[in-house]
């Protein structure tokens, strides 16, 4: 794998430099800069996916004939990045990096016709129907019940840390609609209407104190059964497909590098035991080294996931490697963040942030005063929303047991 950058790459980067120095406002590159967790604000969210999408640039990794880019492994890596540096806010995973490959992939013509586009736009946001509250980890485990009724499947039972459910107006949800031997047999890819009679939402607090994730209801709710995404029963050959999408389908360790630099500069300037600068710590200095190394070693990897789904191939088990590394080195980021942050890194300051959703109970100060930088306010929110990167999207357990099998052949 050649990774030089070419001279058609090179004029690319700056393609991809003016347009993000033409279109990015000031609020959002706030917006991508305090965000305190892989969710940015959802109207700068919503805002920076409209102008990517009147650059065609809003999925770039789907198949060109959807709406995709033409464009080779080295420029999809480098809008990553650009964009990252450029303090870019995240779009939401959910519709572009997630179900959208799923419909692509399994959908009728109906379908695609219908929901690419509007995803595209943002006239359709979907959220995720997976986790319930006996069915995590374990998602073959779920028992929310999809009843044939003629035309329709009538759906009962809950969903939990639902994403955005209030902002979607369409959830991709796994339901059961047999049972089996089997756990994994009898489930459904079923695309709900939010707006659906007998749809109930409850917001759930995190530690964090946003309001980001919900427990959705579902009271014998009618869904067409040209909803169904592939076919009944078989939903879990989908859910398997989409699941490798949202573990290892973008490139994440841009980002992580830019958490490391920031770390690196605020740490030279913050003092450590002794009163010597805490870059100079052999112990902060030795893990904050680690990470960046690892990094490096993660940007590689992704390089040749990239290449696997730019050729229109899954990822397979490739994708929980990704995720396995990518989560707990961000972990670790936060964890050295925090310290580089101090005593300022302590205060519960979210109104000098940009969270993914509204913070709980809070009244900010009537001046608006911060303590410290507004990135020492970031430190303490995305510290706590990193605690779950291990956990969703299957938990990091689960992965390496997945790669014990695919993988190494245990």
């Amino acid at each position: 794998m050649d990774l030089q950058w070419s001279p058609a790459d090179l004029a690319f980067r700056d393609e991809v430099r003016a347009f993000l120095d033409e279109k990015l406002t000031p609020g959002l590159r706030r917006a991508g800069r305090l965000q305190t967790s892989v969710y940015s604000d959802h109207e700068a969210s919503m805002e920076w996916q409209r102008i990517l999408h009147e650059r065609g640039w809003a999925a770039p990794a789907w198949p060109v004939e959807y709406g995709g880019c033409d464009w080779t492994l080295t420029q999809h890596y480098i809008f990553e990045r650009e964009t990252t540096l450029a303090g870019a806010p995240s779009l939401s995973p959910m519709g572009i990096k997630m179900v959208a490959h799923a419909i692509i992939a399994y959908g009728t013509q109906e379908q695609k016709d219908y929901f690419l586009p509007r995803i595209l736009t943002g006239e359709v946001f979907f959220c995720q129907g997976y986790s319930e509250p006996e069915a995590g980890s374990d998602l073959a485990a779920l028992s929310m019940a999809a009843v044939d009724d003629g035309d329709d499947l009538i759906c009962s039972g809950s969903k939990i840390w639902t994403t955005h459910a209030v902002e979607a107006n369409w959830m991709f949800a796994l339901v059961r609609t047999s049972r089996s031997d089997k756990k994994q047999k009898g489930i459904t890819f079923l695309l709900i209407d939010m707006t659906s009679p007998g749809i109930e939402i409850r917001p759930l607090v995190m530690t964090s104190g946003e309001v980001v994730q919900n427990q959705v209801f579902f009271d014998e709710v009618r869904v067409p059964k040209r909803n169904v995404v592939g076919k009944i029963d078989e939903g879990w050959t989908v859910a398997k497909y989409l699941l490798e999408f949202e573990r290892g389908g973008s490139a994440t360790s841009p980002g992580l590098q830019v958490m490391a630099d920031q770390i690196a500069t605020a740490a030279a300037e913050q003092p450590g035991p002794g009163g010597t600068r805490l870059i100079d710590d052999p112990g902060f200095s030795r893990r904050l080294a680690d990470a960046r190394i690892r990094t490096e070693v993660l940007e590689i990897l992704e390089y040749q996931v990239l290449a696997t789904v730019a050729a229109g191939k899954n990822p397979g088990s490739a994708s929980s490697m990704l995720k396995v590394l990518s989560t707990e080195l961000s972990q670790t980021l936060t964890e050295l963040a925090m310290e580089a942050a101090g005593p300022q890194g302590r205060a519960y300051q979210p109104h000098a942030t940009c969270p993914g959703g509204p913070v709980s109970d809070f009244v900010p100060p009537a001046d608006g005063y911060v303590t410290g930088e507004p990135w020492q306010a970031v430190a303490p929110l995305r510290y706590f929303n990193d605690r779950a990167g291990s956990i969703y999207a299957g938990s990091n357990e689960i992965q390496r047991n997945i790669l014990a099998k695919a993988a190494l052949g245990l």
